[in-house]
């Protein structure tokens, strides 16, 4: 499939969309937030699938520079998430790219990873979207849901995540609880971080990768994005 680049700005920073649009009209526009490291080819090869399934996915960015290395990524991503009001406004533009490229179809959102954790920001920011799905997503925020939270929202875990502890998972139900969110908690015995991706940045196999959960999240998400558009 080929991916067209379609440029935006979040104020003084200048971004790039992914964009892999499906052979026929879609059904809906997806915004895809990648990992930590930006688009990766684990990420592409989703955006992809979703694709070949009918929907227009667009890749958001997160940073504007593609990381170096893994310790330039965190370093990115720390000082963008040190400040949760410009994390959601960096997001909030990525997805707005998106809701141009999309017109009049409904709006999706998923994330992996770091991505995971940003488009649960956006239902924490009361972004009306009909469903958000976070893969192996942070769950942590320092802006706990205070408003209805108006997308549908699936977040599929692995048990044995040691980034996101249950002691997170329990107050991410709590949050969740406490502003009368429509959410599912799919979580994985056994089953390590970044289990959506069978491959390492440098094309090594990734030894967390599950193909069960993999497959049963991704079937999870189609059968919610059914739901919410009828």
């Amino acid at each position: 499939m080929s991916v067209e680049r379609v440029a935006y700005r979040d104020g003084a920073t200048d971004l790039t969309a992914l964009v892999v649009r499906p052979t026929g009209a879609p059904r809906a526009a997806v915004a895809v937030f990648p990992t930590i490291f930006n688009p990766t080819p684990g990420v592409m090869t989703k955006a992809e699938a979703l694709a070949a399934g009918g929907y227009l996915a667009v890749v958001c960015d997160f940073y504007g520079t593609a990381p170096k290395y893994m310790t330039d990524a965190f370093a990115k991503a720390g000082e963008l998430r040190a400040d949760t009001t410009a994390y959601r406004a960096r997001v909030r533009a990525g997805l707005a790219a998106v809701a141009a490229l999309a017109g009049d179809l409904p709006l999706l959102a998923i994330g992996f990873c770091m991505g995971g954790q940003a488009v649960l920001e956006l239902a924490r920011d009361g972004v009306d979207l009909a469903a958000v799905a976070s893969f192996h997503g942070l769950l942590d925020t320092a802006q706990p849901a205070s408003q209805a939270i108006k997308p549908r929202v699936l977040v599929c875990h692995g048990d044995a995540d040691t980034l996101v502890p249950r002691a997170q998972v329990l107050a991410f139900w709590e949050e969740m609880d406490a502003v009368g969110a429509d959410w599912h908690f799919h979580s994985y015995a056994g089953v390590a971080h970044g289990f959506t991706n069978p491959t390492m940045l440098d094309g090594a196999a990734n030894p967390a990768y599950n193909a069960s959960a993999d497959r049963q999240s991704w079937a999870a998400m189609l059968s919610l994005f059914d739901e919410v558009l009828g």
